[in-house]
């Protein structure tokens, strides 16, 4: 098999094997995957994202059929495509088609591009207030004005409007609180609770530290644990094993990567194989399933201050690979996230690492 594409950095947890970084208590959320923009943060997905900014207008040469005189409605559809085309996450695309609906509502879907203004742009959000009586909060309204900046950001990108009127439009500062992650000391309490269940004389079970380890070493996302397949995880070089990461859809692609796993995971993967017997997935059991042992795990190792999951292990994973020294754009490739999602995961973590 060819070497991983992406190796793993982070130094190996277990406590015979490496000195831990100073306790760090504190961070969605990357991934990702929630209701609004977007793709993923450190995942997903934390709730209200920005997937663009009108800094991100493309430059691509395929010009839509759109002119100056185009109604907006005509501009919307083109967008719609345009977001598909270009991989927007399925909650970006959802939330930001319906940012699009109550603007043309509030504009009017025959408006001419080059009638829209940016005084009627920034009177927009106190009209939904007033007239449809939709109170917000800041983060809610800070991503209807990227969906203004990036949507108007595109149409004077491509060249359909000489002036980009979302352009003066002062975007709102809504910072989501920083994650929490694991301490150094707790990483170690887990590994070791997960080593003795799987070698427990009565009843072994070799799941929880496979799982555990799989996640600290990747920090992948619970949907991208639950659908791998047994032909994801190579061990053929049992000293470097790796694990690779597939998605189907080509709007997805810059999410395919191949993950390096310490030595470490070789073993504990035979183990779950003689025990579990699985066909086809590596887990063939439900997502909320693997967070139970998660949570269970957590409470063995006495973790009061949060909630050992999926996300608070990502999180951890990416911390930890930025104080080794992981370079940023390695990193943010092992996480499959986009440049876009990486400007503020990246902010987060470099905070994170340094408390």
């Amino acid at each position: 098999m060819n070497a991983p594409v992406l190796q793993h950095a982070l130094v190996p947890i277990m406590a015979e094997t490496t000195t831990p970084h100073p306790d760090t208590p504190h961070p969605e959320n990357f991934t990702h995957e929630s209701s609004a923009p977007p793709d993923e943060q450190l995942t997903a997905a934390p709730a209200e994202k920005r997937e663009a900014s009108s800094s991100d207008a493309p430059t691509s040469t395929l010009t839509p059929p759109l002119r100056a005189h185009s109604p907006l409605a005509d501009a919307i559809a083109a967008f719609d495509e345009y977001m598909v085309r270009k991989g927007f996450s399925d909650n970006t695309i959802k939330a930001f088609q319906n940012d699009l609906k109550f603007l043309s509502e509030y504009l009017g879907g025959d408006t001419k591009l080059y009638h829209i203004t940016t005084q009627a742009l920034d009177e927009f959000l106190p009209w939904l207030a007033e007239n449809r009586g939709m109170h917000f909060s800041a983060k809610t309204q800070a991503r209807r004005i990227t969906t203004m900046k990036v949507f108007f950001g595109w149409l004077h990108g491509i060249g359909v409007i000489g002036v980009d009127p979302a352009e003066p439009i002062v975007q709102i500062q809504a910072r989501t609180p920083l994650p929490i992650i694991l301490r150094d000391s707790d990483v170690r309490t887990l590994l070791l609770k997960a080593q003795d269940i799987s070698r427990d004389r009565e009843k072994p079970d070799a799941r929880p530290y496979l799982l555990l380890s799989l996640l600290l070493q990747t920090g992948i996302k619970k949907s991208e644990c639950a659908r791998l397949m047994l032909e994801d995880i190579d061990v053929s070089q049992p000293q470097s094993p790796f694990v690779t990461i597939r998605y189907r859809e080509e709007r997805y692609k810059h999410k395919n990567r191949t993950l390096g796993l310490t030595a470490t995971f070789t073993p504990a993967f035979q183990q779950y194989l003689e025990q579990y017997k699985p066909k086809e997935l590596l887990f063939e059991c439900t997502p909320r399933n693997l967070e139970y042992v998660l949570e269970e795990l957590g409470e063995l190792a006495g973790i009061r201050y949060v909630q050992v999951g999926f996300e608070t292990l990502r999180w951890t994973c990416a911390v930890r690979d930025f104080r080794n020294g992981m370079p940023e754009e390695q990193l943010r490739q092992k996480l499959g996230l986009s440049k876009i999602s990486w400007r503020e995961t990246s902010e987060k973590i470099r905070l994170l690492a340094n408390r």
